[in-house]
């Protein structure tokens, strides 16, 4: 897979910047964790009592870098049988390119809207940054049958590890474009640092508590 071309410096930056990334923020996703266990706790409290027979964890299979599949752990916001249900509304998805989004998704439950618009319901991914598998701050990890449809430009936001959150995420997020995301993306990716990684997070937690574009 073609990386998107970095000069000598920022190739230096970005090798000494990927060399910590790991290390540190498996440090701080396994804090977060034990701090926010409180939390974790009483969310899943209530999605089991929402159904008590259906599992707290939604296991989907997404696409990370290079291209190599894992399994990504959210906490569970809609019904049950949302996969066998989607063929019902691909016709009214909203937002272009090879991504489905409906603003107001039948399938949501109602807890599940209020974590989704909040973003509760990506804290189990620190479990898949624990693992190596995600990053805290990278391109959103897409789904293979959204690969299939990719571009070999689209494929560039597949040469690093994918994220938690990301600048799609603080910067419209579903309000934006197929092609935006993208964009924002290999923004990212050409721009490596600890710096832009920061302003990512300090503008995540502002998302959490000033939601919008989320649905």
């Amino acid at each position: 897979m073609e990386r998107p071309a970095l000069d000598k410096q920022s190739r230096v930056q970005a090798t000494s910047y990927l060399r910590w990334k790991r290390t540190i923020e498996t440090i701080f996703s396994l804090g977060l964790l034990v701090v926010l266990s409180p939390l974790l706790l009483l969310i899943c409290i209530g999605i089991k009592f929402s159904n008590w027979q259906a599992p707290i964890i939604f296991k989907q299979v997404r696409v990370g870098k290079n291209e190599a599949t894992f399994v990504m752990y959210k906490f569970r916001t809609m019904v049950p049988d949302a996969d066998q249900l989607l063929g019902r509304y691909l016709d009214k998805n909203e937002i272009e390119g090879a991504m489905f989004k409906l603003k107001k998704d039948p399938r949501v439950t109602r807890l599940g809207r209020f974590l989704r618009k909040t973003s509760l319901d990506e804290l189990p991914q620190l479990i898949n940054v624990l693992k190596g598998e995600m990053a805290l701050v990278g391109p959103r990890p897409p789904l293979e049958r959204e690969v299939v449809s990719y571009s070999e430009k689209d494929k560039q936001r597949l040469c690093v590890t994918p994220g938690c959150t990301g600048l799609w995420q603080v910067s419209g997020r579903n309000e934006l474009s197929f092609q935006e995301m993208v964009a924002l993306d290999l923004y990212y990716i050409n721009n490596l640092s600890w710096l832009l990684d920061l302003k990512i997070i300090m503008k995540t937690i502002g998302v959490v508590f000033l939601p919008k574009g989320a649905f």
